[in-house]
């Protein structure tokens, strides 16, 4: 009998992480981080996990977009499914009606990326190998294929993209051995949340650094005055030979964005993140352009492979930080590790919300054995909360993310969790106090 994918089960999981303000930022000052959380089912058992991570309300959309495209991996052989998990990303983001709610952005896109990501889940699981391995031991010429390069051709061709993966081949396997011995370099945003007091911030500052950790990211854009004392005591607490990089969450217009930055030049800071709208290709180019040498870090609210395109096209960032869940899933991530590897632009993935660390780890993994072959000026985002709810969470020790071993993308969620914190009628949810918060302040 060929196995087929009889069930995709689809939750709502949030968390009430606004009570003590932890992923607190200038546009997200109360944010519950939460995620719709999907599950393959076939006919003999097997199970490939994925999700969307979320910030509260809203999820119940998001769960009702990965239940709009579900028909359309349900009833799928799972044998070409995870032979060719790109064939089932451009089924799901060309989709003639439901590409309309886009097209290629959104929550639809976010729906497909969910899917896409399950079925790789799946695919290394049945191979028994993690994520990272499953794509760095593929050919470049398997890889090309699994990238959709219908827009991309203009910055990328499928035999330039052939040619950088052939030349990172040589020296692969020392990679591979060299990132299961030292693991990969990351940084840290733990105590940069903007909803905490200065003591705390001080004293996770100084903690981090005692960790190990060489780059630490503080949230900005709230109130000049309370960024310029915030800047002083972090750079006060970590020492001048620590980079402080600096995330603004979108909070800015593009004249703003350069005079608040401008006053807090004098604290070094590494890079500005998210300075202005994420659609503004032209704003981000004149950020950097104004700012040099800080550098202008964006990606984590790019829609798709177009934009960072057209960013790394305009000069206009100097870090690229992709998202697991923000594209159309893993196969769209390839072509935006390939884009920037073609620019030579070091990608630095945003992480920290529900499995977005079990997640993207793969990829920048991925990324240094088979694509760019480098981990300088790169390192993968962390925060130290959620990761107990994961049957496979992240290791980061000494300052560095320790490759994952387990088959899979490290995403599925613990039953128990999922029972616990199920929105709306998991126990967790019981209590009122921990409702989110009806209004944004």
């Amino acid at each position: 009998m060929t196995e087929r994918i009889t069930a995709v089960d689809t939750i709502d999981v949030r968390f009430p992480t606004s009570v003590h303000r932890d992923g607190s930022d200038a546009m997200n000052p109360f944010p519950d981080y939460s995620a719709a959380y999907v599950v393959l089912r076939t006919s003999t058992g097997d199970e490939g996990h994925g999700l969307v991570f979320t910030v509260g309300r809203g999820t119940e959309i998001q769960v009702a977009a990965v239940r709009s495209l579900a028909a359309m991996v349900v009833g799928q052989p799972v044998d070409e499914l995870t032979a060719d998990p790109g064939a089932l990303a451009r089924r799901l983001v060309g989709d003639s009606q439901i590409r309309w709610l886009g097209p290629a952005k959104g929550v639809v896109h976010m729906a497909a990326g969910g899917l896409v990501n399950a079925v790789w889940d799946l695919a290394a699981r049945r191979a028994g190998k993690p994520l990272w391995k499953l794509l760095a031991d593929l050919t470049p010429e398997q890889l090309v294929a699994q990238v959709d390069f219908r827009y991309l051709r203009d910055a990328l061709t499928e035999d330039e993209a052939l040619a950088l993966l052939r030349r990172a081949a040589d020296g692969r396997a020392e990679r591979e051995q060299r990132l299961l011995a030292e693991g990969y370099p990351a940084y840290t945003t733990t105590p940069g949340w903007l909803g905490y007091d200065d003591e705390k911030l001080a004293r996770l500052c100084a903690e981090a650094v005692r960790d190990g950790y060489r780059l630490i990211k503080l949230k900005v854009g709230g109130d000049l005055a309370d960024d310029v004392r915030r800047m002083g005591i972090a750079r006060q607490a970590v020492g001048p030979q620590v980079r402080l990089a600096v995330d603004a969450n979108q909070i800015w217009g593009v004249p703003e964005a350069i005079g608040w930055m401008r006053e807090l030049a004098a604290f070094d800071p590494y890079w500005i993140e998210e300075p202005t709208s994420p659609d503004d290709v032209l704003g981000h180019a004149a950020v950097r352009k104004a700012l040099s040498p800080i550098r202008v870090a964006t990606g984590e609210h790019v829609h798709n492979a177009v934009v960072f395109k057209q960013l790394l096209q305009a000069d206009a960032v100097d870090v690229v930080q992709i998202d697991a869940c923000r594209v159309a899933g893993v196969n769209e991530n390839l072509a935006i590790l390939l884009l920037a590897a073609r620019f030579g632009v070091p990608v630095c993935p945003h992480a920290g919300g529900v499995g977005l660390c079990e997640l993207v780890q793969h990829l920048a993994m991925f990324d240094f054995v088979a694509v760019s072959g480098s981990t300088e000026d790169r390192a993968i985002e962390y925060v130290d909360h959620l990761h107990d709810h994961f049957v496979d969470p992240v290791r980061v020790t000494g300052g560095r993310y320790l490759a994952p071993t387990a088959p899979g993308m490290s995403g599925q969620i613990r039953p128990e969790s999922l029972a616990a914190y199920r929105f709306p009628d998991g126990p967790q949810w019981a209590d009122t106090a921990a409702t989110p918060d009806p209004v944004t302040p």
